[in-house]
């Protein structure tokens, strides 16, 4: 289907600071140029950061009256900055977020975002994105940024590791994933690495083991908040669950890795799985891993949906220059900055007018086709979807369960409990 065919570059495109600031003071009136401020994550893969050279240096040479100035920051930090300057003087003219209700749209709830309609009508962005990027964009009621990103998640694993434990083909059920796990173990292999330091790298792993208990349309009405967490016998199997997975299937010492750590096990050869999105292939290839040696599965949910999140460029209604912002977000999305990215860095474009050949794609990139094609809908990052308060408790719970400081059989209860307080 077409939404599956395009997942947006922009995300992983490291804008790096260093270099783009001129000489120009914050309005540009000095050297007669328009300034405009971006704030977005830190992105120090080498692929992605010369994919946006190759990009900026196309843009200010048809845009020479347009100077673009960034500042990154880490995901918490840019996080606190925003929520700190976003209906200032400080905030920036634009700024990258993802696009769930607990985060993005925070900020547009907050008056954080300006509606980009005439925007829309002006440069034709209603045909330019996907149908999944769009939603994302009037979930508010408005036209709410412009989409940067689409992205899916799914299982690697390393082919020898599966082999040496007598596993022949990656899994298509929930319970074949348990016994692979079992097969693991028994060989003496990790089957699994998260870093423990960041409550979202081990979340991945509730969330999806949750999608899979209690299938789509009650997941979707736990996490609205429709649904009792106390009362659905599913939520106490999820967690369950998950409390096996971090007792018996987990690397050791997993609670005080970071996701970076846990991660260079996977590339070392160390843990058998990562649960990670397709902007891993990337990092897989920065950290000198032979990617014919990988292999990528949808976690087996039972329900065709792919586990992915949507994140999108936003502008501040306090710019000064909103005119030249949305200049800027009409190039970034244009199809040569797209395909510079899809072929320097291997993401999908979010232009649907940018096609993916696989011919020139490496061999686990292609394995990603299938699985955006075949997906029958998307679910999101559950600290995506939920408000910032319950994401809070969302992860305290999760970590409680995952240190055996409390029975899982009362975390649904203990959600509930907080949900019902608020």
């Amino acid at each position: 289907m077409r939404i599956m065919r395009t997942v947006a570059a922009l995300a992983a495109v490291g804008m790096v600071a260093a270099g783009l600031a001129a000489c120009s003071t914050g309005d540009g009136s000095d050297s007669g140029r328009t300034t405009v401020t971006y704030w977005k994550l830190t992105d120090a893969d080498p692929a992605s950061q010369e994919a946006w050279a190759k990009t900026l240096a196309v843009f200010e040479k048809a845009h020479p009256d347009i100077e673009l100035k960034v500042e990154e920051r880490s995901t918490d930090a840019h996080k606190e900055a925003l929520r700190t300057a976003l209906g200032t003087s400080g905030a920036p003219d634009i700024y990258w977020s993802w696009a769930g209700p607990g985060i993005g749209g925070e900020y547009v709830k907050a008056g954080g975002s300006l509606d980009l309609e005439k925007y829309y009508d002006k440069y034709d962005w209603k045909s330019r994105f996907n149908d999944v990027s769009m939603s994302s964009v009037t979930q508010y009621g408005q036209y709410d940024g412009v989409p940067s990103g689409y992205s899916g998640v799914g299982v690697f694993y390393n082919k020898d590791l599966f082999a040496k434990a007598g596993i022949t083909a990656p899994p298509t059920t929930y319970d074949e994933l348990v016994a692979d796990a079992d097969k693991l173990v028994a060989a003496g292999i990790t089957p699994i690495e998260f870093g423990g330091t960041v409550n979202w790298h081990l979340m991945r792993l509730l969330d999806n083991i949750l999608m899979t208990e209690c299938g789509s349309e009650t997941f979707r009405s736990l996490i609205a908040t429709d649904a009792d967490w106390s009362k659905e016998p599913c939520v106490t199997e999820a967690y369950e669950q998950f409390h096996t997975w971090t007792q018996d299937y987990l690397t050791k010492g997993w609670a005080s890795l970071g996701d970076a750590e846990a991660n260079a096990l996977f590339y070392q050869g160390e843990a058998a799985m990562v649960i990670e999105g397709n902007w891993f292939d990337t990092m897989l290839r920065g950290n000198d891993v032979d990617t014919s040696t990988i292999g990528v599965f949808m976690f087996p949910t039972g329900t065709g949906e792919l586990y992915g999140d949507t994140s999108n460029n936003y502008i501040s209604p306090t710019s000064k220059n909103p005119d030249a912002a949305a200049e800027v977000l009409d190039y970034l999305t244009s199809p040569e900055p797209q395909k510079i990215n899809l072929d320097l860095v291997g993401t999908r474009p979010v232009n649907v007018d940018v096609e993916v050949d696989p011919a020139t794609q490496d061999s686990l990139d292609q394995q990603w086709n299938p699985i955006f094609a075949e997906a029958t809908g998307v679910y999101s990052f559950n600290d995506q979807s939920l408000t910032l308060a319950q994401v809070t408790e969302y992860w305290r719970i999760q970590n409680l369960v995952a240190t055996n400081e409390l029975d899982p059989a009362k975390a649904g209860a203990e959600f509930q409990k907080f949900l019902d307080q608020q």
